[in-house]
Parts: structure tokens; sequence; C-alpha cells
């Protein structure tokens, strides 16, 4: 296999300005010591020290990438956005949307954020690379055309796939999201269309509160394209793996995409101070190849993952290796020091039945 690591130290000086956690600084609420926001540079950079410290960044591509130019963003993004977002980054920074903070360079890191994501994808689609891992920062699922929210400023699979299209490198393209956050940004963009089937394996209620439910299933041309598989709090490796095996890899079956795209957010982890699901980095590793199995089945194995959420400096790391072990086909292992923890807090029978018993009713009901 040849898979490419696609990283830019300069993403990891994307600042979330003036927070602690995920709420602003002033009155009695002291600044943190760190970053302040849950979406901040270690995770990313220490994901990439361990691929270094470990060897396995030794048999990985390791090609540079360019900013999505303005022409990429505004397929996706309208003028007003960009504009109102470029001003706000010549007067020192600022907020726009929902908690998406960023300093003077926000436009500049997040078009190269995309970027990344774009490289990743086009060397695939143009052979260059059998497959890819994009570690974009800041992420971007939950934007929409023009409201930014989540951490996330530009939506980088959007500006990335259009790209694509527009060179004429695919047409069919699925996008599987397994953030522990429903991706809205991506869904409302794509809702109303059949070229892109989006599906979004998250915790039900969590972010957005108000939207992920099975029942939206995309709207005029788009209906039946779009798949929401909210789970239970809770559900842990078993139950992503179920899901996968009786709803994500029939539907991609069903689509017969050109290429498929991955929102990789290794917040389902069960540490993760974001969610509450029990994924470990074996579960992440199990759906990698998943995907990779359908990818060589349907479209030559043309697979891209992008980085989108993970929120505990200790295991986003060993989550992320464990993807591009399975990736790249390689035997460098990363031993996951949390791994008996988490294994150990798998949810018993009856629950695991439950989670079973909610995935039946959701394949049944695409059955019909």
């Amino acid at each position: 296999m040849r898979t490419g690591f696609f990283v830019n130290e300069r993403c990891f000086w994307h600042s979330g300005g003036n927070y602690s956690f995920l709420v602003p600084v002033g009155g009695l609420m002291q600044p943190a010591s760190g970053a302040g926001l849950p979406e901040n540079p270690e995770t990313k950079r220490r994901f990439r020290n361990l691929v270094e410290v470990t060897g396995l960044m030794g048999e990985l591509a390791t090609p540079s990438a360019a900013p999505a130019t303005q022409e990429d963003i505004l397929r996706i993004h309208p003028a007003s956005y960009i504009d109102t977002f470029r001003q706000k980054c010549a007067e020192g920074g600022g907020e726009l949307g929902l908690r998406t903070p960023f300093g003077p360079d926000g436009y500049e890191i997040a078009a190269l954020s995309a970027g990344l994501t774009k490289a990743a994808l086009f060397d695939v689609l143009q052979g260059r690379l059998d497959n890819a891992y994009a570690l974009s920062r800041p992420p971007g699922h939950h934007c929409l055309p023009d409201f930014p929210n989540g951490f996330c400023l530009l939506n980088n699979i959007a500006v990335a796939v259009e790209a694509a299209r527009a060179a004429g490198l695919a047409h069919r393209v699925a996008v599987i999201d397994w953030d522990v956050h429903h991706g809205n940004g991506t869904e409302a963009i794509y809702y109303e269309r059949a070229d892109t089937l989006t599906i979004s394996i998250h915790q039900e209620r969590n972010y957005p509160r108000d939207s992920g439910d099975f029942e939206d299933r995309g709207a005029g041309a788009g209906e039946g394209f779009n798949l929401n598989i909210p789970l239970p709090p809770g559900g842990g490796h078993a139950t992503y793996l179920e899901a996968f095996e009786r709803l994500v890899i029939p539907q991609l079956y069903a689509f017969q995409p050109d290429a498929i795209v991955v929102a990789c957010g290794f917040d389902a982890s069960g540490v993760d101070p974001l969610g509450r699901m029990m994924a470990g980095s074996d579960t992440f590793r199990a759906m990698t190849a998943m995907v990779m199995e359908a990818a060589a089945d349907l479209c030559e194995g043309r697979l891209m993952l992008t980085h989108e959420g993970g929120y505990s400096e200790a295991h986003v790391p060993f989550c992320g290796h464990a993807v591009l072990e399975t990736l790249a086909g390689s035997d460098i292992r990363a031993p996951d020091p949390l791994k008996d923890r988490i294994d150990g807090q798998q949810p018993g029978p009856r629950f695991e039945a439950y989670c079973a018993t909610l995935l039946a009713e959701m394949e049944a009901a695409l059955d019909h």
C-alpha cells in the first residue's frame, strides 16, 4: 500500500481565542492555562509525533499541500461569508456563527486545512496514492455554507469533493462521518443532492442537539441519500461494528461510489471529554478495515480520511495511529495504554442487545 499523511505545522497554530473549555473567559471565569478550547493543537500534534516516534512515518508518503483557493471555497461558501470572515481576521480575529473563534490568521489557516483535504483526495483520485489521511485543523464537518459552528470554519470535505468534481475526477462520492457529533454541515450541503451519499454515525442529541435524526433522509433529488445513525450514550465497540455491518456497508454497496471520504473524528473514544461513547483504538482500526474492504470492491480502493474532532490528548494519538497502521498495511504498532480500561468498561450484554434492537429497527426501515 502507498498511504499519504498530509500535515502542516501551520494548522496547529490556529488559535481558538479566549475560552476556558466551552465558556468565554470573563467575570468569574478564569482563563485556561493552556489553549483554552477543547479543540486545541495538542491532540493533533501528539498524533503526528507518535507516528514519527514509532517509525510509521517512514512508511508513509508525506507530500505538501497548498491552501484551497478562493474558487474552491466559493463553490461551498458564499462570498458574503468569506468577506465577513476575512474582515474579522483583518481586525485581529473574532468569532462567527456558534463557538468558532479564530485569530488574525484564521482564514488563511482554515484555507490550508481545506487544502490538505483537497490535496489528499486529489492524490488518491489521480492514482498517486492508494489512500490518504489529512490531519486537517480547524475541522470542517459542522460548517454550513454561511454558518460556522462547533469549531468548524470551512467545510473541508465539501470543498475538496466539489474541487474534485470540477476537475472531472469523481462524480458519485460517499461521505462517512464517525465523529461522535452529528455532521450537520456536510448534511446541509448535500441534503438535496443525489450525487453524494452522506452517512453520520454519532451519539444522539450530543451536538447539535436538534439535528441528526434517523428520519432525516434527504429531500428532493437527495431523498434517500442521507443517513443518520444516532446511537445511545454508552454504545461501545460491538455497537459501532454492528452499525457498520447492518447499515453503513450495505448503503455503500447500494450507492456504488466513485470514491469514499471519511470524516474521521476520534471523540467517540471512551475517554473523550465531549462524548459519552465507548469506542477504543481497536474500534477505529476495525471501522477503517471495513471501509477499506468496501472501497476495494466498489471504487478501486479510492479512500481518503480527514481529521475532525477528538479531544483526549492522551488517547487521540493511539486511535489515529491505529487508523494509519490499517491504511498502510503496516506491522508497526503503538500499544494503546488505555485499551484495558476502555475494554473493561464496555456495555454489558443487556445494553448491547438494546442497541442491536435499535439498529435492527433502522435496518428494517431502510429495507422498506
